[in-house]
Formats: C-alpha cells, structure tokens, sequence
C-alpha cells in the first residue's frame, strides 16, 4: 500500500521526496487527494497478465476505493490445461498473492465467479448485488476488463443496481461495423444482456481503442521490473505467455484504461456517446436498441495512464 508519508516537499528550496518511514525525515504537505468513486473491479485474472497490472493500479491509486474484486473465468479453449473447470478461482487465488504482495493493508473481499459461462446467480454476483445496494457517499464504479458474465447475473438478480452504478468494460469490436472480440465473443449473452436490456450507464472500451495501450518489451524490462519487488512479481507474470501467442515488440495492456477513466482522468481521452446496437452471433453490431445510449471512447491517453502507473509502484515502494 502507497504510504501517505512518502510525498512531495513542496517549498522554496526546490521539490524533493521524503522517504517514507525514514528515521528524522522531515514530511513536507503532500498535494491533497481523496477517493472520489468506491471501485468493484472485475476480471478473468487467470487469463492476460493485463488485468493483474491494471488490478495492481487500482489498487494502489489513492482517487478511488476498491470494495470488491470478482474473478470471472477463461475460455477453457484458452486456459491452461491445469486449470481446466477452476479458473475463475485460480484468479480469485492470484488476486490474493497479489494483494499479499503490494502490502495492501485494508485489503477488499476477493471472490470467484462461476466456473462456467451461464449467467448463474454465483458468490460473485451475489457480491456485486451486496455491494451495489450498500448505502455509501461514494458513488459506484464497476470495471470489467474481461466478459461480463458476472456484471450480467448481478444486474438479472437485481436488475434495480443499474442505477446504483456505472460499468466501464473493456470489450466489444470497434464502431460501427463491430466484430469478433475476446471479452464480447467468449460469453457473448451476457453482453447482449447488458448492452440490450439493462440500463446501466455503460462506458465501453471497444478493440481498437484498447490496443492503443502499448507498452514495448524492453520498456517493461528497463523500466518496470527494477522499481521493486512488487513490480518484479508482477513483470514476471508476462514471462509465460501462452505457446500460441508470438509477441512482436510490445505487449498491449488492455485493461489499464479502467484506472485512466475511472481514477485518474478521461478528458484528454475522446469518447462519443452514440446509440447502443444490438450484437449479432458474429459480433457484428445491428439495429439500434430503442432509447439506449452508450459512452464509446476511440481515443486513449496512454502517456498518461503508463506514467501514473510506474510513479505509484516508486511510491509503493518507498
């Protein structure tokens, strides 16, 4: 967990930082921030190590709280063959080493959705239900860097948390023609259901704004692995990629545009609020879905987002 004590000395003899915990180190006024949105965040974390790196931002950003995380699971086609029928609680497990890890001192209930892609009222939904309807001057952000399964079987629980909320997901092909897309096709009824029938404010990420998210292979190397033992943990899990995946020069992290949007600044990102379409079997986007509207962002500031992530994992580290 970032110490509060480790902050910029701001006076007339210049700017420094003071080292956390340091013995006699005098502590200069920190520049205020507070939690301005309490956070479920939501993930296939047994999938693409971009959701452990976005998670790891989150957690660590003092503009929001996380409450919750939930743990959907991976296309079996996909997952490793050791966590076949368990893959949603082999996330639920990394999420906890993770945590463990960062030293996050009030840590938030991690739980494991369902194991299969069926829209089933599981732990995890049940949780998001909990959390929604819980009284707190904070409002709600869910972010979704995987299928929606679990937002979907909250919302048919309780369809009345869609306005107790807003969802950002990562996911879907970009407008207007759409396409196939990992997150949308791997539990493609649960994003009809929350596209086309709930009414929760949705913010999409759609493929081609996503991959504007990238981060070169050497920069992971120099840059993040060497700030600590945390941020070695976390480089490590982008060892292992699967054998059918050959990287070219850079690694996209997908997810991290929920922290840029939900924590740190969408204004000089660009979005379109456009009407919601209904999503057809390949995809592709159809008709309009009548008095539905969506908040699509094609533009991502990536800048931004990457160098939040590094100064906060220093700060963690001091």
């Amino acid at each position: 967990m970032i110490d509060r004590r480790a902050v910029l000395l701001l006076g007339g003899a210049g700017v420094g930082v003071a080292a956390a915990g340091q013995a006699g180190a005098q502590i200069g006024r920190m520049i205020p921030q507070r939690a301005s949105a309490r956070v479920i965040v939501d993930n296939d974390f047994a999938g693409d190590p971009d959701g452990l790196a976005a998670l790891a931002h989150q957690l660590l950003t003092p503009k929001t709280r996380v409450t919750l995380v939930t743990s959907s699971a991976v296309d079996p086609k996909l997952a490793d063959a050791k966590l076949a029928g368990r893959s949603a609680a082999a996330g639920r497990d990394t999420v906890l080493e993770l945590i463990r890890r960062a030293g996050i001192a009030q840590a938030p209930p991690v739980v494991a959705g369902a194991e299969r892609f069926e829209g089933g009222a599981s732990p995890a939904a049940r949780a998001i239900v909990a959390e929604a309807m819980r009284d707190d001057p904070l409002p709600l952000i869910v972010t979704c860097g995987g299928p929606l399964t679990n937002i979907a079987a909250a919302l048919r629980l309780a369809p009345e948390i869609a306005t107790r909320m807003t969802l950002i997901w990562i996911g879907g092909g970009g407008y207007p023609a759409g396409g196939w897309e990992y997150n949308l096709a791997v539990d493609a009824a649960a994003a009809r259901y929350v596209v086309e029938e709930s009414r929760v404010p949705l913010w999409q990420v759609p493929q081609p704004a996503y991959r504007q998210m990238q981060v070169s292979i050497a920069a992971l190397g120099a840059d993040l692995r060497p700030i600590s033992p945390f941020a070695r943990w976390l480089y490590d899990r982008f060892t292992a990629p699967p054998p059918f995946v050959t990287l070219g020069g850079t690694w996209p992290l997908g997810d991290s545009p929920l922290v840029l949007l939900s924590a740190i600044s969408p204004e000089s990102s660009h979005y379109a609020d456009l009407p919601a379409r209904r999503i057809g079997d390949d995809g592709r986007y159809g008709a309009v879905v009548p008095g539905r509207r969506v908040r699509v962002f094609d533009q991502l500031d990536a800048r931004l987002t990457f160098d939040d992530f590094y100064a906060l994992l220093r700060l963690n580290a001091r």
